[in-house]
Formats: structure tokens, sequence, C-alpha cells
């Protein structure tokens, strides 16, 4: 089967979807139809926004799914002809029944090197744990979460200022360079899928709300890594004199304890210096609930008297 004679269809929502959607568009493959999560209000408005990946869809003239919950709504399916689906972010679990429906199958882009963190949050989770590498993986789909054979995997070096938005960025490169060069050979019949080591299998969770919130009886690294793997969505928080203050970016400045956990020690060219349990962080980007995202000398311009007030 060649191909760019095959029927195709995308599942994805974010835009590091709808860069490797267009990039395969864009590369001559045939799309039938995209499947993304339903349009959603977003900002403090609530004005509703159109999926990245939709965005692309209706530039192409391509159809667009949106089911509220796949499992109970995929006949559109049985129309399409779809021969091969290719999956990147979507943010739904995709019932059995959906996946014996292409006869090529079912492929995923997975954010992590396979079969290291399976599950919702590769990218942040990553960043929480300080790894220095990471990848995608190209993956069947199969009932078990990211549990299928794996067909090829690209690597991607996570460097110290590394955040989420970054780290997504790599990754979509990654994810089109990987998909490009691998799905000929899948069509063709030239790829064997590899089982996964059930021995090094790791997982990761969805990131909740409570996971946003800083806890100040972690340890500076625990803190850093949290910001990082929240930056710039959602975001990791503090409370300062009972209003929501955002952390987007930070360094670790040294292990000294010096004052009580939680006190801004010092507010100049360094940062916002707080005092955590091991160590004292340097705040560089920070957001008050309601308020513009600014720099650390901003925000310390725009509010007088910090140092000794105290986070909690």
């Amino acid at each position: 089967m060649k191909q760019k004679s095959i029927n195709l269809l995308f599942m994805g929502t974010p835009a590091m979807s709808a860069y490797v959607f267009e990039a395969m568009i864009l590369a001559g493959y045939h799309f039938v139809g995209l499947i993304c999560q339903p349009d959603r209000p977003v900002g403090r408005k609530g004005s509703i926004e159109k999926a990245p990946t939709k965005v692309v869809a209706e530039k192409y003239n391509i159809p667009v799914f949106q089911p509220l919950k796949i499992r109970d709504d995929y006949s559109f399916m049985n129309g399409l002809n779809v021969d091969l689906v290719i999956t990147f972010a979507y943010g739904q679990i995709v019932p059995q029944g959906f996946l014996d429906i292409p006869p090529l199958g079912c492929l995923n882009l997975h954010g992590s090197l396979l079969p290291k963190y399976r599950g919702a949050s590769p990218i942040q989770t990553v960043l929480f744990n300080h790894e220095q590498l990471t990848g995608v993986t190209l993956m069947e789909m199969v009932k078990a979460m990211d549990a299928g054979k794996v067909y090829g995997k690209k690597e991607i070096i996570i460097d110290e200022e590394d955040n989420t938005s970054s780290l997504m960025v790599k990754m979509q490169e990654a994810a089109k360079d990987l998909v490009l060069e691998l799905l000929p050979k899948y069509i063709a019949g030239e790829l064997i899928g590899v089982e996964q080591d059930v021995n090094e299998v790791t997982f990761c969770t969805m990131i909740k709300p409570e996971h946003e919130k800083i806890n100040l009886d972690n340890s500076i690294d625990q803190i850093w890594g949290l910001i990082r793997g929240l930056s710039d969505e959602p975001g990791a928080y503090l409370m300062l004199n009972e209003q929501k203050v955002k952390i987007f970016k930070a360094k670790i400045l040294n292990r000294s304890v010096t004052h009580e956990v939680g006190t801004i020690v010092q507010a100049d060219k360094r940062g916002l210096i707080l005092q955590l349990k091991d160590g004292q962080l340097a705040v560089l980007q920070l957001q008050k609930e309601g308020k513009k995202k600014l720099d650390y000398l901003s925000f310390i311009n725009g509010n007088p008297n910090l140092v000794g007030q105290k986070f909690v």
C-alpha cells in the first residue's frame, strides 16, 4: 500500500499536536478526519477557544469530530474508511472497539522514552524528577495505557533552563521527525514492534489543581522541579498576604538556611530570594492573582517592603 494513498485519521488537541498534524499534511499524507477535545472556555473571561488541531483541520478542510467522551461516541468512524490512526496528546483513553476499526491499527506518539513515564504527564514529570534525558516514542495503541509495542524512539536532552513549555517545543520537533521517518516503513510492513520491558515500567499521574500549591515542607529540589514542570501552565503557587502568587521561573541560589521557611530574605538584582528548608531559591518570574506576569525586578518595584514578608 502506498503511504500517501492511505486514509489517515489524526487524534490530538494541543499546539504541539497541531504542529505534527500540519507537518504530516504538508508531507502529503491524506487525512479523512481529526478527533480532538471539545472547545473549552479559557482565561478570566471564559471565551471559547478552538483546539489548535481544529484550527489546522479547518485550514485544510479536514472534517473535525469532538466527542465529549470517545468511549461512548465513535460511531462516526464507520463512514470514514480509516486505514490508520495517528495519536499525539489527544487527552482521553481510547476504547478497544475504536482501536479495532482501522485495518493498519492505531499508533501513538508518547512524550517519554517508554517504558519510562507511562501516563498523562510525562513532560511535566521528567522535570519534577530533574531528568536530563527524555524523548518521544512511536508505539502501538492497545487497551492498557501506553503498554503497546514500541516501533521507535527519539531522544531529547533536557537543559537546566527548560520548563514544560520549552520542552513541548522540543517534543513536537522530535515527534514530527520520528513519525515522518518511521511511518513509511510502518505502512510498508518494514517495522517490527518491540515489547516493552515490564521491569522498567514507571508511571506518571494526571496533574490536578491540588498539585499546583507549593508545599514548603518539601526540599528545594522538589520545589524547583515543581516550578519547572508547571511552567508556563498552570503555574505553581504560594500565598503572600492572602493572595495567590504564581512562580514561573526560579533557580537554586544556595544551600544556606538563615531564616524561617517561606521568608523573603532579599529582593535584589539576583531575584526575590526565598528561604526554603534546605536552601534559598531565587524567584525570577511571578504573577499575583488577577495581575500580569512580571519579571522579578518589576515585581519588586511594584511591591515595596517585601523583605521579611512570608510566603505560605
